[in-house]
Parts: structure tokens; sequence; C-alpha cells
């Protein structure tokens, strides 16, 4: 299959293109400079072009608490631009994978949302992100996925992680948030789960998969793992109310998402975040490391 990678320049996406090009896939990368996601002719060019058998869109903006007060923005890149390129999909026979957020709902829960709870987000950013959802699956019913994550961190880019290991060369102690629940996940693991969905797209698969790591963690206890792999005191940790951070978009108290759709397709469940956190933290700190002056 050909593969066309858009906002390769992210975090996930430039970990999606790595994860394909490791598997000797045909796949092409494109950054927001290559591709804007909003203009019709130009996703109409890039497709003619390439031809892709299908579309990753990893493309959106991410500005959570801008988009508070730049909702019009944030509405075009994560709404008006997923219906564009779907629309542009099914016109040239291409099948999409969609990445969307927890944000969609509204983190009041005490279990993992499953697939098919109903969104009710909270945010703008939420809501932009459910448009973009939703256009996705009215464009393109029975050919698309919706793959929901959350709490990401990876080697590339900024993350919770990567500050955490930035912070604890850096300060005796540190006040993390522990009234926040959701689930740790490598990007990396989430690009190998689109690598793994893309085949079965078109084939009985479609709709919307969650492709977190399973298990749960507040930020502060998630810190602390941070802290303990890389061999220093989890107690320079402690832990604090939301309220020691106000920020313009509230964030879920609860986002943990249920996983139950990977067995259709003959995928099991995301793995535990503890042991992914343990593999993948050696790596970000090596980059980290390798950037720093």
């Amino acid at each position: 299959m050909r593969w066309l990678v858009t906002g390769s320049g992210g975090m996930l996406g430039r970990d999606t293109v790595d994860e394909l090009a490791r598997r000797g896939e045909d796949v092409l990368g494109l950054d927001h400079r290559a591709l804007d996601i909003t203009q019709p002719e130009a996703i109409g060019a890039v497709l003619a072009e390439h031809r892709p058998d299908l579309v990753v869109n990893c493309a959106a903006y991410t500005a959570v608490d801008d988009a508070e007060t730049d909702e019009e923005r944030a509405l075009r890149i994560n709404g008006d631009g997923p219906r564009l390129l779907a629309r542009a999909c099914a016109k040239s026979g291409a099948r999409l994978v969609h990445v969307s957020t927890d944000y969609v709902f509204p983190g009041d829960a005490r279990t993992p949302y499953p697939e098919d709870h109903p969104p009710a987000p909270r945010t703008a950013y939420g809501r932009t992100k459910l448009a973009g959802e939703r256009a996705v699956l009215e464009e393109l019913p029975a050919a698309s996925a919706i793959v929901r994550t959350a709490w990401l961190y990876g080697v590339h880019g900024r993350s919770f992680v990567r500050t955490m290991i930035d912070l604890e060369s850096r300060r005796d102690t540190l006040d993390v948030v522990d009234d926040q629940r959701g689930q740790p996940t490598w990007s990396a693991d989430v690009a190998a789960r689109v690598a793994d969905l893309g085949p079965h797209l078109g084939r009985g698969a479609h709709g919307v998969f969650h492709a977190t790591s399973s298990g749960e963690a507040t930020w502060y206890e998630l810190a602390r793992a941070v802290f303990h792999d890389l061999g220093a005191d989890p107690d320079r940790v402690r832990p604090v109310g939301s309220e020691a951070f106000p920020r313009p978009a509230p964030r879920p108290a609860y986002s943990a998402l249920a996983h139950g759709r990977w067995q259709e397709v003959g995928l099991s469940p995301p793995r535990d975040w503890r042991a992914v956190l343990h593999e993948a933290l050696p790596l970000i700190r090596k980059e980290s490391l390798r950037e720093t002056p």
C-alpha cells in the first residue's frame, strides 16, 4: 500500500512515518508547510500526484488553552480540515485514519470511556476535535477510522515526560497535579496501532478506536514513575490539586479510554503504561541529552 501521513512534523506524525518505513511500507510524510489540510485544492493535488491507498491525518490544532479564545481557527484545522481530507479521500478511493482525542468526553466518568460513549466536550479544543470526528464519519463512513488517544509523550517534541526528565536534574522538588487521571501513552505505540489498523479499513473495520496505554495514573503518579526509572527519589515529587495550576481550558478529571474494539480486528489490547514507560524512557532521555547544549 501507499501511505500518506499529514502533520508529519509533529510527535505522532513523525513516529507514524518512522513506523511505516520500518515495516517497509511506501510512505510519504507531509508537514503543515507541505500540505495545509484547510486548502481543498492542495489536498486534491497531493492525492492526485501521490495516489495513496491510505491517509493518516495527524495534522491538528493542539494548543488546548489557546483554542478557548481562538476557536474559529481551531475549528478550521480540526473540523473543516478533516472534512475536506475525507471528502478528497472518498473521491480518490483512499481510506483514512483520523487521529482524535479524549477531550471529546466530559471527563466526569469513573471507569474508562468505551468507544461508543456519547461525546460531550467541555472545551473549545474538544468541540473542534469532535467536529472533525463527525465530519470524517459523515464523508467516509465505511472506509475511515477515528483513533482517539491521550496523554501522549514521545522521543520527539515536548511532553510531560520530557519535562519531568529535564526538571529532575534542575529542581530539588516538584509539585505535580494528583487529581487528574488518565493513561500515559507512548506515541510510538500509537503509531504501531495505526499501522496495524490501516490494512483492515474498508475490509470490515471502520469507526472509532481508542489508542491509549492500558492502566491508569495521575500526573503525580506518572512523575513519580519517571523519577523512579531515572534512579531519582520519587518522594521529591509532591502531590497538589489542579487549583495550583489554573488553566484557561479545564482539564478533564478522568480521561481513561476503554479498548474493546481492537479485538474485533484481531488485535490484542494495548500494553500497560508502566511497562511502556520503562521501555521508552531511555530513548527519550537520550534524545533530551543530545539536544541539550
